[in-house]
């Protein structure tokens, strides 16, 4: 082979890896749409408390390969976009044979409904809202997203070959496991059946309240004593895949079509992010990847309070879908809270970004524009849903919507607010009860933030006074805090 035919071949080598590169992220973007999309149709999470035989069940090995694919919205992403191999190792050797099992729906998956022979015209109302995307979209999406998994599989054979390292399989299990749908344990109970009084019931300051809250403590304490010693890269690619495993969960509730969901809530109208964890969620999955001062410092102040702060009481209990200790709402709650509330304040943990007072100040502008748009939002749903109709029938009071974004038309507090009303089109908000709810939250920030740096205070002087190298630990520490101050200034002037 002459010199001029290696250049060739070199050339072609280098054209085939980027047209590969790019086809993969471009692929693994469209794949993550078309899931988002998926999840306002009958959404996969409606199978997994259906296992079974009988009608209206799914097969386990159906329910199994929908399981592996969830999997995959962790898996590769990861390997097309951080370059992990072992995930693409488990992606392109795993995904496809599950993937082509998947396509051999039972029957009833596509044709599920909400609507049965004993629903009400207002359930008949909302199920046709519910269903604003036609069948024919949730089988093209369906197939379509099979489709693009294969590509990618095949993308990846492309890009790293067919040799894979047996260390690789490691990771299938944890992000198996980080995947595992939330709803799934309800196949072994029937709430329905379970007293109100019994001991397994999920409620405010009872055990499984105390668990909830111990969990929120070990997911955080345990992610920052495994990250503390790793290098940077490592750490940041540890957040993201975390990331990456709460933007699934926390999709997982969005089956509109059979009004299955988290909460009380069972319409497309729920799935708006205008509750504070809501909307934390994208701000610190967006964080984690741009990694820009002003979103830590939302982030840190307002999202990671938010997140404290609901665990120390779920609200009235006519407001709240409570069953027992593993009921999807609970398991959900818990979940996606502990990881919301870990990734706002392991980046200020770990050093990344250093918190300082004075950002609290774009932390409180936006937080009270989300008071106000998701105000403002509430009235105008409640005021349209008061003229929705199907089939002839219009709600009535009493069965108009009432999404209650923020907190912001239902007082999920044990006491009453004098109303002083403001109308939004049709609807009346209490003005002096929205202003309240801000200043409530906002001194609910700023007083978790303040223990903050008293902790750092005390822990500061007591390492002093026990330390038995003072001036060699005090260097050390100097030099620490240097190294995040100059950290911090680089990020501000990049920023």
């Amino acid at each position: 082979m002459t010199r001029a035919d290696n250049l060739y071949y070199n050339i072609a080598a280098m054209k085939l890896e980027k047209f590969t590169d790019v086809s993969l992220k471009i692929l693994t973007c469209v794949l993550c749409a078309v899931a988002f999309l998926l999840t306002f149709t009958v959404s996969d999470y409606y199978i997994f408390n259906r296992i079974g035989f009988d009608e209206g069940e799914f097969n386990f090995f159906f329910v199994l390969s929908q399981w592996v694919k969830k999997s995959g919205l962790l898996l590769i992403p990861l390997a097309v976009y951080l370059n992990k191999k072992s995930c693409a190792d488990i992606a392109k050797y795993v995904l496809p044979m599950f993937v082509i099992i998947s396509c051999f729906v039972p029957d009833g998956f596509f044709t599920a409904t909400s609507v049965t022979a004993d629903s009400s015209p207002a359930e008949l109302v909302y199920a046709h809202i519910n269903e604003f995307l036609p069948k024919a979209a949730n089988i093209t999406f369906f197939y379509f997203s099979n489709f693009l998994y294969l590509a990618i599989c095949a993308l990846l054979f492309v890009k790293h070959g067919y040799k894979v390292s047996a260390k690789s399989f490691v990771y299938l299990p944890f992000a198996f496991l980080a995947c595992t749908p939330l709803n799934i344990f309800e196949n072994f109970f029937d709430i329905s059946k379970i007293p109100q009084g019994s001991f397994l019931r999920f409620s405010n300051f009872s055990l499984w309240h105390f668990l909830a809250v111990l969990c929120l403590g070990g997911v955080t304490v345990g992610a920052y004593y495994f990250l503390k010693n790793k290098d940077r890269r490592l750490q940041d690619d540890f957040l993201l895949a975390a990331a990456i495993v709460l933007l699934i969960q926390y999709h997982s509730k969005d089956s509109v079509i059979m009004g299955d969901g988290y909460n009380v809530y069972h319409t497309v109208f729920a799935c708006v992010p205008l509750f504070i964890c809501n909307l934390g969620v994208y701000v610190v999955c967006i964080t984690i990847i741009l990694k820009k001062r002003v979103l830590y410092s939302i982030s840190f102040f307002v999202h990671a309070a938010g997140a404290l702060s609901v665990f120390f009481y779920f609200g009235k209990e006519e407001m709240s879908n409570y069953g027992i200790f593993c009921s999807y709402s609970i398991l959900y709650f818990t979940f996606t809270h502990c990881i919301l509330f870990a990734l706002a304040v392991l980046p200020t943990a770990l050093g990344h970004y250093k918190f300082r007072f004075k950002d609290a100040i774009i932390p409180l502008v936006y937080y009270l524009a989300v008071v106000i748009i998701a105000a403002v939002a509430s009235a105008l749903v409640t005021s349209a849903s008061m003229s929705f109709s199907y089939n002839g029938y219009t709600l009535q009071e009493g069965e108009w919507l009432l999404p209650n974004y923020a907190f912001t038309q239902e007082n999920p507090f044990p006491f009453t607010v004098p109303f002083i009303k403001i109308r939004i089109w049709k609807y009346d908000l209490s003005l002096l009860y929205v202003l309240g709810l801000y200043a409530f939250y906002v001194g609910i920030f700023a007083t978790m933030n303040a223990l903050y740096f008293l902790f750092l205070a005390v822990r500061k002087a007591v390492l002093k006074r026990f330390d038995k190298k003072p001036e060699a630990d005090g260097e050390n520490l100097a030099q620490s805090e240097a190294a995040v101050s100059q950290a911090f200034e680089s990020e501000e002037n990049d920023g």
